[in-house]
């Protein structure tokens, strides 16, 4: 291997490696040599940086400053995603990439700031900091499920989807891949991979570190420190970096009179070690610990039964005209603990490279808030719920449709119409109830979910003399415990675990509660040739095997004290706290096992049609494995909709593994000496068994389960275009415009024709960024970045009536989110060694639709708020 550049992914000081260092952005292409040297162990769908037509320059100021004193030259970005170092150039398909200089300079601190800076990504960030679902091409994370993208980071397959919603310091490049990555990734990367670098610390160089602080409105503060070096010079480096983030968030609880709707604090703290006894040995150790507080279900309800608009125009009402009005009298919380640690050995053994790697993760999560079930009635004669009604009515409003009465009974109900007494004083007034009201009768919702894995991966790569290869095999172990509860608020808070007996102050009322093990190995090898001087072709396979496993651990001999089966509107209890379970309905305490698995074929063609310009061609499988929903969901499904309702819903215990076949074709390349930089392509993806999240609420409580779309089609179009004429000004575009239809769906047949969820129809980003020499050392930095996200929807149930537990039919036209845009700007002055800037995500303060949950038998959905415009000052010291 001495006559070529070794391929290694996982030891890069800075993935992102300077032909010449360009002092701000740099294009994500360049001249292009077709001699040049490429390993392509696999055919990825990847391409051109878009957002990310950005700067390739070292984090530590040292190298920062050898920058600024070149002349204006462009940079060739080197990239790892195809798990080693290759040329942005020589990558066949579409990647966007954001270098060390742009995440600086753009301020990016969390996944949705790099997420909105790249065509055809989506992400939605709601309900509490472990549900975090990214869209990659019409490609959507399942909640309850698993991501839809690998997530790496330095060369680590992280597999927690809670994993992914952390705060990213110390970065030094983010890649964002799109379409199938299996063969190369394996499970659960059917829509792409996220890969993240940190700056590796360096045992030859200097003592390097950098500290950061900001305030913005709604007390938001945030700091973050890093500090690296040689511990024993030539051998060990080390690195430790912490950050720190805390705010009261944008909205305020009225009835609580306090900010707990979406306010926010954590820390983390990660540590790593580099040793590297010979040259061709490294060991690399990382570690991180990390908290986060805060609230949980910032939701709000718009309703969608049309046949009662006429006493109301809110029971039927457009989910983009919805007023925000939160009035919960539970302050909710939000917990999540995580210990991660790591391991990775690289070896150089002259004919191969060894990578060997293993990984422990430990993320336990929580949340509590209030409930939904004020509309059923559960607890009208619970005490609280009585009392709370009374002492509110008259002195709070609640917001239309709902009535607030001296009563908790429904309005509805004939016996709680208004009655008077002999001198015609209101005497009784039933309520119309809907979730999250201030009185107790909402009950309360607890989740639980913790996750422990430990993870494996060994690997071999090596050459020939056209040709590249690649072998490896893969372990995971996952156990995974959930619990979802519906409990009596008693007016004394939530008692924050699965299960609690009659004689607590907050007793469960309805538990679904299970244990899940996943054991997953995978075999997976790569193999690339140059059939000529131009042109490449790629072949990769893998094979993965996951087996699951599922038990129950609801008390079986536990009982309701309200809740009941029995469907007469009088609540009773004596029920069983999981009714799936309750042997009257076909159901009963047992353990299931489903073994899934998948062959992941990829192929791709790279063609240099010039020294500038590169085709290239792919096909891939993509594949993410099934599951569990929590036992009883389809016996409560078919006791509570099926039946009732003739809803015809097919969900089961067990969702389907899904697949996807995805074609693409582009052209990427370089004009006016690398002035201007440019990109096209274009995909079809067809998926088979589309996982998809459902949430149900009824006379039973609540219920969350996975579906499967049987067959959806793809097919998109992507450009982007980066002009960079001088060293003080750039500006880019980037789109990706995107048509999909439901073919088939045995879990609502009904729903044939409409779009996938999640999806919207187009994304646009525009940006530019002026670097304006002040004097020698010193720029003043403006930088705008705007982003369109095309319309919405949220469910497969789109544009049609659905049968409700009210008796009239819902109908959902009105639950697309409208496109909208929002406008990030970064104004200050920047050194070699410090900066401070004024910022403003969301300047324009936009009301934005964060994530819209239709519960189509409830007759409504259930609606978060996006982020409002957040402003603020920011200073950094780098050395």
């Amino acid at each position: 291997m001495a006559d070529m550049p070794r391929a290694n992914q996982d030891t890069l000081p800075g993935a992102a490696k300077n032909i010449k260092s360009a002092p701000h952005f740099v294009s994500g292409t360049g001249c292009k040599n077709p001699q040049h040297w490429r390993y392509s162990a696999s055919a990825l769908v990847i391409g051109l940086a878009l957002g990310g037509m950005t700067p390739a320059t070292p984090s530590a100021a040292a190298q920062d400053a050898q920058g600024e004193a070149d002349s204006f030259t462009l940079e060739e970005i080197v990239v790892t995603s195809r798990r080693i170092e290759e040329r942005l150039t020589d990558v066949p398909a579409t990647v966007s990439v954001l270098t060390g200089r742009t995440i600086r300079d753009a301020g990016i601190e969390r996944p949705e700031d790099f997420i909105g800076l790249t065509a055809g990504v989506t992400i939605v960030d709601a309900a509490e900091v472990g549900d975090t679902q990214v869209n990659i091409r019409g490609i959507n994370g399942a909640r309850d499920a698993e991501n839809s993208f690998a997530f790496m980071v330095d060369g680590i397959l992280y597999t927690n989807p809670a994993a992914f919603n952390r705060e990213f310091s110390n970065l030094s490049q983010i890649e964002i891949l799109k379409g199938p990555q299996g063969a190369i990734y394996g499970r659960n990367a059917a829509a792409g991979a996220i890969i993240v670098n940190t700056q590796t610390p360096d045992a030859n160089g200097p003592v390097t570190g950098q500290v950061e602080a900001s305030a913005a409105n709604d007390n938001t503060f945030y700091a973050n420190a890093a500090l690296s070096g040689a511990i024993v010079e030539g051998k060990l480096a080390g690195s430790i970096a912490a950050d720190w983030r805390s705010s009261d968030g944008f909205f305020r609880n009225d009835f609580l009179n306090d900010k707990v709707v979406d306010d926010f604090e954590n820390y983390n703290i990660n540590g790593r070690l580099v040793y590297t006894p010979t040259p061709d040995t490294t060991f690399d150790y990382k570690i991180r610990v990390g908290e986060v507080e805060g609230a949980a279900i910032s939701f709000d309800a718009a309703f969608a039964l049309p046949a009662f608009a006429g006493v109301n125009p809110a029971w039927n009402q457009d989910v983009n005209d919805h007023e925000f009005s939160f009035q919960p009298n539970i302050n909710p919380q939000n917990e999540q603990d995580t210990f991660e640690t790591s391991l990775k050995v690289e070896h150089d053994m002259e004919w191969a490279t060894l990578t060997a790697w293993g990984l422990y993760s430990d993320i336990d999560n929580f949340f509590f808030s209030d409930g939904t079930s004020g509309a059923f009635g559960f607890f009208n004669d619970e005490p609280t719920c009585e009392q709370s009604t009374a002492d509110l009515f008259g002195n709070f409003t609640l917001p239309a449709p709902q009535v607030l009465g001296n009563v908790p009974e429904s309005l509805f109900n004939p016996a709680s119409w208004p009655a008077t007494d002999a001198n015609g004083n209101p005497t009784q007034l039933g309520s119309v109830f809907g979730p999250y009201t201030p009185t107790t009768c909402d009950g309360t919702q607890f989740q639980l979910r913790d996750q422990t894995d430990i993870s494996f991966e060994i690997r071999l790569a090596g050459e020939l003399d056209n040709a590249r290869w690649l072998l490896g095999a893969y372990y995971l172990d996952i156990d995974r415990q959930v619990a979802v509860n519906l409990g009596i608020d008693r007016g004394q808070g939530v008692i924050p675990q699965p299960f609690n007996g009659p004689e607590t102050s907050n007793p469960t009322e309805q538990l679904v509660w299970d244990d899940f093990d996943s054991r997953v190995f995978a075999f997976f090898g790569q193999f690339a040739y140059d059939v000529s001087d131009r042109m490449e072709l790629a072949l990769a396979l893998r094979y993965d095997n996951e087996k699951r496993e599922v038990r129950s651990l609801v008390p079986t001999d536990a009982r309701s004290q309200f809740v009941d089966f029995d469907g007469d509107g009088v609540f009773n209890g004596g029920a069983p706290l999981n009714p799936g379970l309750d042997p009257a309905f076909g159901g009963g305490a047992r353990e299931n096992e489903r073994t899934f698995s998948e062959l992941q074929p990829k192929v791709s063609l790279t063609y240099d049609i010039s020294d500038d310009i590169t085709a290239f061609a792919s096909w891939g499988i993509g594949f993410k494995s099934g599951g569990f929903n929590n036992q009883g969901s389809a016996a409560i499904i078919e006791a509570f909709f099926n039946q009732p309702l003739g809803a015809n819903l097919g969900i089961s215990d067990v969702f389907e593994e899904e697949t996807s076949s995805a074609f693409e074709v582009g052209v990427k390349g370089s004009a006016a000496d690398g002035v201007v930089n440019f990109e096209a392509a274009g995909y079809y993806v067809e998926v088979d068994d589309m996982q998809f999240f459902e949430f149900l609420v009824g006379s039973f409580g609540l219920l969350r389960v996975v579906s499967n779309i049987d067959e959806v089609e793809i097919r998109g179009l992507e450009a982007s275009i980066n002009v960079r004429p001088n060293d003080w000004w750039q500006a880019y575009a980037n789109a990706n415009v995107l048509d999909s239809e439901i073919n088939a769906n045995s879990a609502r047949p009904d729903t044939v024709g409409n779009e996938a969820p999640y999806t919207p129809d187009y994304t646009l980003n525009i940006g530019t960024q002026f670097n304006l020499p002040v004097n020698d050392g010193l720029d003043a930095i403006i930088r705008a970045d705007w982003q369109l996200i095309g319309p919405t929807w949220f469910h497969t149930v789109q544009d049609q009536d659905r049968p409700t537990v009210f008796g009239a039919p819902g109908n959902y036209a009105s639950t697309q989110r409208d496109s909208y845009h929002t406008l990030d700007m970064r104004v200050g002055f920047q050194s070699e060694t410090w900066s401070l800037m004024a910022f403003a995500r969301n300047l324009t303060n936009e009301d934005i639709i964060e994530e819209v949950i239709p519960a189509p038998e409830f007759g409504g959905s259930f609606l978060q708020p996006g982020a409002l415009r957040r402003w603020g000052i920011e200073l950094g010291y780098r050395f």
